[in-house]
Protein backbone atom coordinates (compact mmCIF):
# COMPACT_ATOMS: atom_id res chain seq x y z
CA UNK A 1 0.00 0.00 0.00
CA UNK A 2 1.27 3.47 -0.86
CA UNK A 3 1.83 5.85 2.04
CA UNK A 4 -0.52 8.81 2.39
CA UNK A 5 2.22 10.79 4.11
CA UNK A 6 5.98 10.35 4.36
CA UNK A 7 8.50 12.55 6.15
CA UNK A 8 12.12 12.12 5.09
CA UNK A 9 14.77 13.62 7.37
CA UNK A 10 12.79 16.83 7.87
CA UNK A 11 14.25 19.37 10.25
CA UNK A 12 13.20 22.71 11.67
CA UNK A 13 14.80 25.53 13.64
CA UNK A 14 13.71 29.04 14.56
CA UNK A 15 15.75 32.21 14.13
CA UNK A 16 15.48 34.59 17.09
CA UNK A 17 15.83 37.94 15.35
CA UNK A 18 15.60 39.88 18.61
CA UNK A 19 18.46 37.77 19.99
CA UNK A 20 21.04 38.65 17.36
CA UNK A 21 19.87 35.99 14.88
CA UNK A 22 20.29 33.11 17.33
CA UNK A 23 19.13 29.83 15.76
CA UNK A 24 17.09 27.53 17.98
CA UNK A 25 16.95 23.93 16.66
CA UNK A 26 13.61 22.19 17.24
CA UNK A 27 13.70 18.80 15.47
CA UNK A 28 16.13 17.11 13.08
CA UNK A 29 15.96 14.01 10.91
CA UNK A 30 12.20 13.50 11.30
CA UNK A 31 11.35 10.37 9.33
CA UNK A 32 8.16 8.29 9.41
CA UNK A 33 5.26 7.38 7.14
CA UNK A 34 1.50 6.96 7.54
CA UNK A 35 -0.61 4.57 5.51
CA UNK A 36 -4.32 5.03 4.71
CA UNK A 37 -6.40 3.74 7.62
CA UNK A 38 -3.49 4.06 10.06
CA UNK A 39 -3.15 6.25 13.15
CA UNK A 40 0.33 7.42 14.11
CA UNK A 41 0.68 8.99 17.57
CA UNK A 42 3.56 11.39 18.23
CA UNK A 43 4.87 10.87 21.77
CA UNK A 44 7.36 12.69 23.93
CA UNK A 45 7.57 15.34 26.66
CA UNK A 46 6.34 18.91 26.26
CA UNK A 47 8.76 20.91 24.15
CA UNK A 48 10.02 17.89 22.21
CA UNK A 49 8.65 19.28 18.93
CA UNK A 50 5.43 17.30 18.45
CA UNK A 51 3.24 20.27 17.55
CA UNK A 52 6.01 21.65 15.34
CA UNK A 53 5.97 18.42 13.33
CA UNK A 54 2.19 18.70 12.82
CA UNK A 55 2.62 22.31 11.68
CA UNK A 56 5.38 21.25 9.27
CA UNK A 57 3.00 18.73 7.73
CA UNK A 58 0.16 21.29 7.51
CA UNK A 59 2.50 23.89 6.04
CA UNK A 60 2.27 26.44 8.84
CA UNK A 61 6.00 25.94 9.45
CA UNK A 62 8.42 25.65 6.57
CA UNK A 63 11.07 22.96 6.96
CA UNK A 64 14.71 23.99 6.86
CA UNK A 65 15.48 20.78 5.01
CA UNK A 66 14.22 17.31 4.21
CA UNK A 67 10.87 16.38 2.67
CA UNK A 68 7.22 16.21 3.75
CA UNK A 69 5.58 14.16 1.01
CA UNK A 70 1.79 14.16 0.86
CA UNK A 71 -0.27 12.09 -1.57
CA UNK A 72 -2.75 14.03 -3.68
CA UNK A 73 -4.39 11.56 -6.00
CA UNK A 74 -1.58 10.02 -8.03
CA UNK A 75 0.97 12.67 -7.10
CA UNK A 76 3.27 13.06 -4.11
CA UNK A 77 3.54 16.74 -3.20
CA UNK A 78 6.45 18.00 -1.09
CA UNK A 79 4.83 20.37 1.39
CA UNK A 80 8.31 21.55 2.40
CA UNK A 81 8.82 23.22 -0.98
CA UNK A 82 5.31 23.62 -2.41
CA UNK A 83 4.14 27.18 -3.15
CA UNK A 84 1.57 28.69 -0.74
CA UNK A 85 -1.27 28.40 -3.26
CA UNK A 86 -0.64 24.65 -3.59
CA UNK A 87 -0.62 24.22 0.18
CA UNK A 88 -3.93 26.09 0.48
CA UNK A 89 -5.37 23.75 -2.13
CA UNK A 90 -4.21 20.70 -0.17
CA UNK A 91 -5.94 22.06 2.93
CA UNK A 92 -9.22 22.27 1.05
CA UNK A 93 -9.14 18.75 -0.36
CA UNK A 94 -6.53 16.56 1.36
CA UNK A 95 -5.66 17.72 4.90
CA UNK A 96 -7.85 18.28 7.94
CA UNK A 97 -6.45 19.83 11.11
CA UNK A 98 -7.72 20.07 14.68
CA UNK A 99 -5.55 22.46 16.69
CA UNK A 100 -5.50 22.78 20.48
CA UNK A 101 -7.51 25.99 20.33
CA UNK A 102 -10.61 26.99 18.38
CA UNK A 103 -10.09 29.95 16.08
CA UNK A 104 -13.47 31.22 14.92
CA UNK A 105 -14.87 34.47 13.59
CA UNK A 106 -16.67 36.36 16.37
CA UNK A 107 -20.49 36.38 16.30
CA UNK A 108 -20.70 33.31 14.03
CA UNK A 109 -22.95 30.60 15.57
CA UNK A 110 -21.36 27.30 16.57
CA UNK A 111 -23.34 25.31 13.97
CA UNK A 112 -22.05 27.56 11.18
CA UNK A 113 -18.48 27.34 12.53
CA UNK A 114 -18.65 23.55 12.23
CA UNK A 115 -20.33 23.57 8.80
CA UNK A 116 -18.09 26.25 7.30
CA UNK A 117 -15.36 23.98 5.79
CA UNK A 118 -17.95 22.40 3.46
CA UNK A 119 -20.17 25.39 2.71
CA UNK A 120 -18.35 26.09 -0.56
CA UNK A 121 -18.71 22.50 -1.82
CA UNK A 122 -21.53 21.27 -4.10
CA UNK A 123 -23.45 19.47 -1.33
CA UNK A 124 -26.69 21.15 -0.31
CA UNK A 125 -26.30 23.57 2.59
CA UNK A 126 -29.05 21.86 4.58
CA UNK A 127 -27.24 18.51 4.20
CA UNK A 128 -23.96 20.01 5.47
CA UNK A 129 -25.71 21.67 8.40
CA UNK A 130 -27.47 18.39 9.25
CA UNK A 131 -24.12 16.57 9.35
CA UNK A 132 -22.66 19.36 11.48
CA UNK A 133 -25.60 19.10 13.87
CA UNK A 134 -25.16 15.34 14.13
CA UNK A 135 -21.50 15.77 15.15
CA UNK A 136 -22.34 18.43 17.72
CA UNK A 137 -24.99 16.11 19.13
CA UNK A 138 -22.53 13.20 19.35
CA UNK A 139 -20.05 15.45 21.15
CA UNK A 140 -22.71 16.50 23.67
CA UNK A 141 -22.84 20.18 22.71
CA UNK A 142 -26.34 21.23 23.85
CA UNK A 143 -28.66 22.25 21.02
CA UNK A 144 -29.43 25.51 22.81
CA UNK A 145 -25.81 26.53 22.12
CA UNK A 146 -25.77 25.79 18.38
CA UNK A 147 -26.88 29.32 17.48
CA UNK A 148 -24.52 30.92 19.99
CA UNK A 149 -20.97 32.06 19.03
CA UNK A 150 -18.48 29.59 20.58
CA UNK A 151 -16.30 32.45 21.85
CA UNK A 152 -18.67 32.45 24.83
CA UNK A 153 -18.23 28.71 25.51
CA UNK A 154 -16.11 26.95 28.11
CA UNK A 155 -12.77 25.49 27.04
CA UNK A 156 -14.20 21.97 26.78
CA UNK A 157 -17.20 23.14 24.75
CA UNK A 158 -14.96 25.08 22.38
CA UNK A 159 -12.77 22.03 21.88
CA UNK A 160 -15.80 19.89 21.02
CA UNK A 161 -16.86 22.45 18.41
CA UNK A 162 -13.27 22.41 17.13
CA UNK A 163 -13.31 18.61 16.85
CA UNK A 164 -16.66 18.60 15.05
CA UNK A 165 -15.36 21.19 12.57
CA UNK A 166 -12.21 19.12 11.90
CA UNK A 167 -14.00 15.78 11.55
CA UNK A 168 -16.84 17.01 9.31
CA UNK A 169 -14.92 17.03 5.98
CA UNK A 170 -13.87 13.67 4.57
CA UNK A 171 -10.17 14.37 4.15
CA UNK A 172 -7.68 11.53 3.47
CA UNK A 173 -5.25 12.98 6.06
CA UNK A 174 -6.27 14.22 9.50
CA UNK A 175 -3.91 16.02 11.90
CA UNK A 176 -4.98 16.19 15.56
CA UNK A 177 -3.13 18.25 18.17
CA UNK A 178 -4.20 16.96 21.61
CA UNK A 179 -7.87 16.58 20.62
CA UNK A 180 -8.92 15.09 23.98
CA UNK A 181 -6.95 17.37 26.32
CA UNK A 182 -9.94 19.42 27.56
CA UNK A 183 -12.55 16.67 27.47
CA UNK A 184 -14.30 14.55 30.08
CA UNK A 185 -14.32 10.76 29.95
CA UNK A 186 -17.52 10.43 27.91
CA UNK A 187 -16.37 12.86 25.25
CA UNK A 188 -12.89 11.28 25.14
CA UNK A 189 -14.63 8.00 24.34
CA UNK A 190 -16.62 9.71 21.57
CA UNK A 191 -13.43 11.06 20.01
CA UNK A 192 -11.90 7.57 20.13
CA UNK A 193 -14.99 6.33 18.24
CA UNK A 194 -14.72 9.11 15.68
CA UNK A 195 -11.05 8.30 15.07
CA UNK A 196 -11.90 4.62 14.63
CA UNK A 197 -14.56 5.55 12.08
CA UNK A 198 -12.13 7.73 10.14
CA UNK A 199 -9.61 4.87 10.08
CA UNK A 200 -12.25 2.47 8.73
CA UNK A 201 -13.01 5.03 6.00
CA UNK A 202 -9.33 4.94 5.03
CA UNK A 203 -8.11 8.21 6.50
CA UNK A 204 -4.49 8.50 7.60
CA UNK A 205 -4.20 10.17 11.00
CA UNK A 206 -1.30 11.83 12.81
CA UNK A 207 -2.06 12.91 16.36
CA UNK A 208 -0.61 14.04 19.65
CA UNK A 209 -2.21 12.37 22.68
CA UNK A 210 -0.86 12.44 26.21
CA UNK A 211 -3.64 10.33 27.72
CA UNK A 212 -2.20 6.79 27.82
CA UNK A 213 -5.63 5.13 27.72
CA UNK A 214 -6.65 7.07 24.61
CA UNK A 215 -3.26 6.42 23.01
CA UNK A 216 -3.61 2.68 23.57
CA UNK A 217 -7.08 2.75 22.02
CA UNK A 218 -6.19 4.59 18.79
CA UNK A 219 -2.48 4.10 18.01
CA UNK A 220 -1.29 1.76 15.30
CA UNK A 221 2.21 3.23 15.55
CA UNK A 222 3.79 5.38 18.27
CA UNK A 223 6.65 7.64 17.14
CA UNK A 224 8.94 8.82 19.94
CA UNK A 225 9.78 12.38 18.95
CA UNK A 226 12.73 12.56 21.36
CA UNK A 227 14.79 10.58 18.83
CA UNK A 228 14.51 13.60 16.52
CA UNK A 229 16.01 15.96 19.08
CA UNK A 230 18.84 18.01 17.50
CA UNK A 231 20.98 17.06 20.50
CA UNK A 232 20.32 13.34 20.12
Amino acid sequence: MSAMLELRRAHKSFTMHLQGGLRLPVVAGVSFSVEPGQCVVLAGPSGAGKSSILKMIFGNYRCDGGQVLLRDGGDMIDVATAPPRRILGLRKTVMGYVSQFLRAIPRVPALDVVADPLMSEPAARHEVRARAAALLRRLAVPERLWQVPPVTFSGGEQQRVNIARGFLPERPLLLLDEPTASLDGANRATVVELIAEKKRQGAAIVTIVHDEEVRAAIADVVVDVTRFSPAA
